[in-house]
């Protein structure tokens, strides 16, 4: 007859696998929703570029958009890319910038590469907390361990051990470009 715990164990972990896997889920549909909405985003302004050129004016607004400086056009990305409070995670490709996230990513980041840069391993969220000076209790745990899944799905980190976070490959520190 199996004991009370070792069944209450096998539950905990059922439950635990479950919560990983809608985990995972969320994180894959938050990302599509991210494509999607930046899919709409991009339709939205090619529309309003055609009522533009199309509108019967004077043409100052196509002239206008033909002579802007190419300058202007790397400043509207960067303001485009920076970080904005609940912001979605894109996904971590050669060159992105670390300002693309919120402030509590790139506070898990900055971290990371520290950890990195002295050898010293990956983190734990128990650690992560403790090192933001937060409170170490489940809530602010369970808030970074989904911050960092969330990273580690996007690939900005890497978790070769369950619950342990490095950066990943390729990832360096926020002045390196990436």
């Amino acid at each position: 007859m199996p004991s009370v715990v070792g069944l209450l164990e096998q539950h905990e972990l059922a439950a635990r696998r479950r919560v990983d896997g809608l985990r995972e889920e969320a994180d894959r549909i938050q990302a599509e929703l991210a494509a999607a909405e930046l899919e709409w985003q991009e339709w939205a302004i090619a529309r309003r570029r055609v009522d533009t050129v199309l509108a019967p004016d004077d043409g100052a607004a196509a002239e206008a958009e033909v002579t802007a400086d190419p300058r202007d056009a790397e400043v509207q990305s960067t303001l485009r890319d920076a970080a904005k409070p609940k912001s979605q995670v894109p996904v971590w490709h050669q060159g992105l910038a670390w300002s693309v996230l919120s402030v509590d990513y790139q506070r898990i980041l900055t971290a990371l590469a520290d950890r990195a840069r002295l050898h010293q391993g990956p983190l734990t969220c128990q650690e992560m907390a403790a090192v933001f000076g937060m409170d170490v209790v489940p809530a602010r745990v369970e808030a970074l361990r989904s911050k960092a899944k969330r990273l580690v799905a996007r690939g900005w980190l890497a978790e070769q051990q369950p619950g342990r976070f490095t950066l990943a490959a390729g990832v360096t520190g926020p002045g390196d470009g990436s």
